[in-house]
C-alpha cells in the first residue's frame, strides 16, 4: 500500500538526519543579497520563503489535447521511451555558449572563454539512503542515467546547485568532482557538502559572483527546500543568470510561474539562452512550485529569451508527477501552437550538445 511505503521512507529519512553537518574542512563564503536578513535567518534556524507566496493567476490552461502524439516524436511505447527526431532550429545568437544536456536538470555549459560550469550534476540514482528507500518500495526510479565522463567532472570550473532534493543535488557526484571546482550554492547549503577542502560560496538572491570573465547572478525562484525530515526552507533555493559580456544564459532551477520572472527581465533584459522546467506539475499544489510546459512557454516571453531548452523529460528524468518520461515534450509541442508562442523552442535529447 503507498501509506505503508510512505511510512517506511520516513522512518528512514528520520534515521538519517545526520545526514546533514558542518563542514569543518571547507571554505565558504557567503554573498549578501535577497532576502537581507538571509544570515540572521540562517543562524536563528528560521525558513527562508518565496518572494511571491499564495495562490496566484495562471494565464494559461492546457485543458484538451494536451498530449497529442507528435510526428516528430518517436516513442517506443506510447509517450515512453522517445526521442526527438525533428531538425534543431538553432538561432544565429552568437552567444559563443556551449550547451550539453546531460539529462533531467544536469547541464555541462561551456563558457565564451572556455570555462566548464555544471548544473545540477546528478550523475545516478538518488543519493543513499533514498534510493535504497525508492528500490525498497518499488517507487519509479530513473530508467537511464547521463552520460558523464570522468572528464567531465574533473575538468569542471564551476559548479551550481539549485537547491537540495535529490533529483538536484548529490553528495555522491560531489566527492567524484572532487575540490578544484569552485561550488556556487544558495544560502545555507554549504551546510550540506561532504567535508574535504571544498570552496563554496553560498549565495543571497541578486547577489553575483566572478569567476575569471564569467559573472555569476543568484536569482529568485518559486519553489522550496529540504534534505531530510525537519529541515524544510532552512536553505534557499535559486535559480541561475551565468553572464559573459553582453551574453546571458539563464538556469531557472526548479520552480512555479509568479512575479519573480518579470523582475528577472526588469533587472537584466532579454536573455540569449533559457533552460526551463516543464515536468512534475500533476499532484496537489505541484504547479505552485513546477512550472507546465504552458507556464515555460509564457516565461520564455516574459523574459525575451531569444531560445528557450526544456528540460525534465525524458528516459534519465524520475517521472515525478508526470504522466510519462515524454508526456512534458508532447504536452510543450502542442501549447506552442496553440499559444502561438514566438520565441525559438529548441527540443535538445538526453547527451545533445548545441553551441549558441
Amino acid at each position: 500500500m503507498i501509506t505503508n511505503k510512505l511510512l517506511i521512507i520516513v522512518v528512514l529519512l528520520c534515521s538519517f538526519l545526520i545526514l546533514k553537518g558542518c563542514s569543518s574542512s571547507n571554505n565558504i563564503t557567503q554573498l549578501a543579497g535577497h532576502p537581507e536578513n538571509a544570515a540572521k535567518l540562517l543562524k536563528t534556524n528560521q525558513p527562508f520563503r518565496n518572494m511571491y507566496y499564495g495562490n496566484i493567476p495562471f494565464p494559461a490552461n492546457c485543458e484538451q489535447d494536451c498530449y497529442q502524439p507528435h510526428p516528430l516524436v518517436d516513442c517506443k511505447v506510447p509517450a515512453e521511451q522517445c526521442r526527438y527526431t525533428g531538425p534543431q532550429q538553432i538561432p544565429e545568437l552568437k552567444s559563443s555558449f556551449n550547451v550539453h544536456w546531460l539529462g533531467h536538470a544536469s547541464f555541462n555549459i561551456t563558457t565564451p572563454d572556455g570555462q566548464h560550469v555544471l548544473l545540477d550534476p546528478v550523475t545516478g540514482q538518488f543519493d543513499w539512503p533514498v534510493s535504497w528507500a525508492a528500490h525498497l518500495t518499488g517507487i519509479k526510479q530513473r530508467r537511464s542515467t547521463p552520460q558523464f565522463s570522468a572528464e567531465q567532472l574533473r575538468r569542471a570550473d564551476a559548479v551550481l546547485y539549485s537547491h537540495l532534493h535529490y533529483d538536484h543535488f548529490s553528495i555522491r557526484d560531489i566527492k567524484r568532482i572532487g575540490n578544484n571546482a569552485h561550488y556556487f550554492l544558495p544560502f545555507g547549503m554549504a551546510s550540506y557538502m561532504p567535508d574535504g577542502g571544498y570552496n563554496a560560496t553560498e549565495m543571497a538572491w541578486y547577489s553575483s559572483a566572478k569567476l575569471g570573465a564569467l559573472t555569476i547572478h543568484a536569482l529568485p525562484a518559486r519553489h522550496f527546500n529540504s534534505r531530510t525530515l525537519g529541515d524544510e526552507n532552512q536553505a534557499l533555493w535559486a535559480g541561475w543568470l551565468l553572464q559573459h559580456g553582453e551574453s546571458k544564459l539563464f538556469f531557472a532551477g526548479d520552480t512555479g510561474y509568479s512575479q519573480h520572472f518579470n523582475d528577472i527581465k526588469q533587472r537584466f533584459g532579454e536573455i540569449d539562452i533559457c533552460l526551463l522546467p516543464i515536468a512534475s506539475y500533476h499532484g496537489p499544489n505541484y504547479r505552485s512550485v513546477h512550472m507546465t510546459p504552458e507556464d515555460a512557454l509564457l516565461v520564455a516571453g516574459e523574459l525575451g529569451c531569444k531560445v528557450m531548452i526544456p528540460w525534465g523529460y525524458g528516459n534519465a528524468s524520475w517521472q515525478m508527477g508526470d504522466h510519462s518520461s515524454h508526456s512534458p515534450l508532447l504536452r510543450v509541442l502542442n501549447m506552442q501552437q496553440q499559444l502561438n508562442s514566438q520565441v525559438p523552442l529548441l527540443i535538445l535529447n538526453e547527451g545533445d550538445k548545441v553551441a549558441l
